[in-house]
This record gives structure tokens, C-alpha cells and sequence, in this order.
């Protein structure tokens, strides 16, 4: 048995074009017999297109009734893989606008077979012809997985990843519906420590991407909206603290009390927003993830943090700092500590990502 009677294709679909069939027939001539296609709710305007592609022996056509998302199409088509394909050494998941190349997807195939590794199939960015747009997006997501995950990714966006069988089923069960998906598949990638290479493929871009269903400002949201909630829940959290000391600063003042009681309350307000901020990111960032042993590894992580916010403040109070530069330093501290808190928790307070 060869590697095109092993390996599935799986090609979600939203609207497509002509470039949908030129896809298929390359990726057959290529050698390849099993191709699962997902229609996204495309609607009955093209229906006669799945309906084409029905009567082609190599494929099996999958129907959402309405559009979905990009994330629920290529999960329909897991699900229906890992039912009906026991044989399957693993699947390549590839776009449907012509824009991998059967010769790439062929190349992914045969790593991922040789290698047993997830291989993603990335794109080289730096040459002319990519879309400024699209260079622009890429150095922003490669260097924000680098800073939040500790993962150095070439292409975090490439729709070309090969997945060996036994991946298959966590990968399914990711979070995520739409283009989120195949970022959190990334996350959970990187956490459970999945074997994973990259294989560069020829970079293509027709028509400079206008086919893309990509909506900018609300799939970007969704991409980056568990880093989103996590800055929000601190600046909350920071409001909390700040609100807490001053209101028993008045108190203790009013009261003539000492510092050491100022100071008691300093980590009282601590200890008050630290909760808080738990139960936020614990309930919305990271889904109720890691159990409830997850509050003692939060503030495991939180102490030294703490520490080190309150040395630096105590270090400038000692050497007497204009207010400025003592202002200076906080902001530069917190913007250092905030990619390094949320590792932690992602890694280690709430050690699993969420799976639904």
C-alpha cells in the first residue's frame, strides 16, 4: 500500500470557485485517492459545485447546513475520518483555493510518514510577490507565539499541516470554531509537547489573496482574544489593587496608624485582586482549565512576580527617584512580566488547553 492509499485529504470549502476543482484534479493526479471536502454552508448557489464534486470517485463531500467556521469544518471532517478511515497513517488538511500545490502537499505527506511528526507546511514571507498585508500579519502572529508561548513558528497561519492518525483526536477536540482554531491547535501543539517540523512550500498567492473569506478585524479578535482577556483581567485586577490600597490608606491615616500596617494592607490588596484575577482567567481565559490545584500553582507564580514588583518599587523609594523615572520603570517591568505571567499560567497554572 502506498503513501496516497494511507493519507486523507481534507479540504474545507466556504463559497468556492473554479479554483476548487483545479484543486482537486491536481491533487488527484498527483496520486492521491482520498479526499474528504467540506462544504461550509455554502448555501444552494453552490451546490452544484459539491454536487460536481460528488461525482468524482476520489472524494467524499461533508454538509454544513450553515456556515460555521473554518475550525468546524476541518473538525466535521476529523470526525468523520477517524470513524471511517482505521487504515489512515494521517491526513494533510490543505485549502481549496489552489494556493497549496499537490506537490506539496505530497512532500508533507511523505514527512509526516517518514518522521511521525505534525509538519506544517510554511510559507517564505520575505519574497516580492507576497501581499504586504500578509508579510504584515505574519511578523506579528510568529513574533506573538514566540513572546506568549515560547514557540519559534515560521508560519502560523498555514492551512498545509499534516497530522499523523494519533493526533487526529486531541487536535479534534481543540477550541475554536472559525480561523481561531487553527491557532489554539498550535497552542495545544506546543503544551503537550507534540512532535512537530516544518517543510517550506512553494508560496502562492492568486490574485493577491482576494478569495480569502478572512475578515480582519473579527477573526483577529477571535485569534488573539485568550491574550486579550488576559491583559484586560490585569488591568482590572491592577484597578482592584490600586482602588483597595488607597481606600485603607485613607482608613489607616484617618486611624494614625503605622507604616507596618500600611505595608499589611499593601498585601492585603495583593492577595484580594491576585483572587480575583484567578477566578477571571481561570473562568475566561483558560476555561476552568488545570482543576482547582490550579489556585496554589497561581500564586506560587504570583509571589515572585509580586516580589519582584515590590523590590524594584522599594529600590527606587530608597535611591529617591523623581516620580517620572519610578513611573518609567513600573510600565517597563509590567510590560516585561506580562508575557512572562501569562507563559506561566498557560504552562503551568493551567497546565491543559481547554478541549470542547
Amino acid at each position: 500500500m502506498s503513501i496516497f492509499d494511507k493519507v486523507t485529504i481534507v479540504i474545507p470549502s466556504y463559497k468556492p470557485d473554479e479554483k476548487l476543482m483545479s484543486t482537486l484534479r491536481n491533487i488527484i493526479s498527483t496520486g492521491f485517492t482520498d479526499i474528504i471536502v467540506v462544504d461550509d454552508g455554502g448555501g444552494k448557489n453552490f451546490a452544484h459545485i459539491f454536487d460536481e464534486v460528488k461525482q468524482i470517485p476520489e472524494c467524499t463531500v461533508l454538509h454544513h447546513e450553515v456556515n460555521r467556521g473554518k475550525g468546524a469544518a476541518l473538525k466535521t471532517a476529523f470526525a468523520y475520518y477517524l470513524n471511517n478511515r482505521h487504515d489512515s497513517i494521517g491526513l494533510v488538511t490543505a485549502d481549496a483555493d489552489g494556493q497549496h500545490l499537490s506537490a506539496d502537499i505530497l512532500r508533507c505527506a511523505e514527512v509526516m510518514a517518514e518522521s511521525e511528526s505534525i509538519v506544517l507546511g510554511v510559507r517564505d514571507f520575505s519574497q516580492e510577490h507576497v501581499p504586504p498585508r500578509s508579510k504584515a500579519g505574519n511578523r506579528f502572529t510568529t513574533g506573538f507565539f514566540r513572546v506568549f508561548f515560547g514557540k519559534k513558528i515560521s508560519d502560523t497561519q498555514t492551512g498545509l499541516r499534516a497530522i499523523p492518525w494519533k493526533y487526529v483526536e486531541p487536535i479534534s477536540k481543540v477550541k475554536g470554531d472559525r480561523y481561531e482554531y487553527e491557532t489554539h491547535m498550535l497552542f495545544l501543539i506546543s503544551k503537550a509537547k507534540m512532535p512537530l517540523c516544518e517543510q517550506i512550500i512553494d508560496t502562492v498567492y492568486i490574485d493577491d489573496n482576494s478569495s480569502s473569506h478572512f475578515r480582519v478585524v473579527r477573526d483577529s479578535i477571535r485569534i488573539y482574544k485568550t491574550v486579550l482577556l488576559f491583559a484586560l483581567f490585569s488591568i482590572i485586577s491592577t484597578i482592584i489593587d490600586l482602588g483597595s490600597i488607597l481606600g485603607q490608606n485613607s482608613v489607616l491615616t484617618d486611624s494614625a496608624l503605622n507604616l507596618s500596617f500600611f505595608a499589611i494592607a499593601v498585601v492585603y490588596a495583593r492577595i484580594l485582586s491576585g483572587i480575583i484575577n484567578y477566578l477571571l482567567n481561570r473562568s475566561f481565559v483558560f476555561d476552568k482549565d488545570g482543576g482547582y490545584g490550579s489556585f496554589f500553582k497561581y500564586f506560587a507564580v504570583l509571589i515572585p512576580i509580586f516580589a519582584v514588583t515590590v523590590g524594584a518599587a522599594y529600590f527606587l523609594d530608597i535611591l529617591s527617584a523623581p516620580a517620572w523615572l519610578s513611573l518609567l520603570v513600573k510600565v517597563l517591568l509590567s510590560l516585561l512580566l506580562f508575557p512572562l505571567s501569562f507563559r506561566l499560567q498557560h504552562n503551568f497554572v493551567f497546565n491543559k488547553i481547554v478541549r470542547k
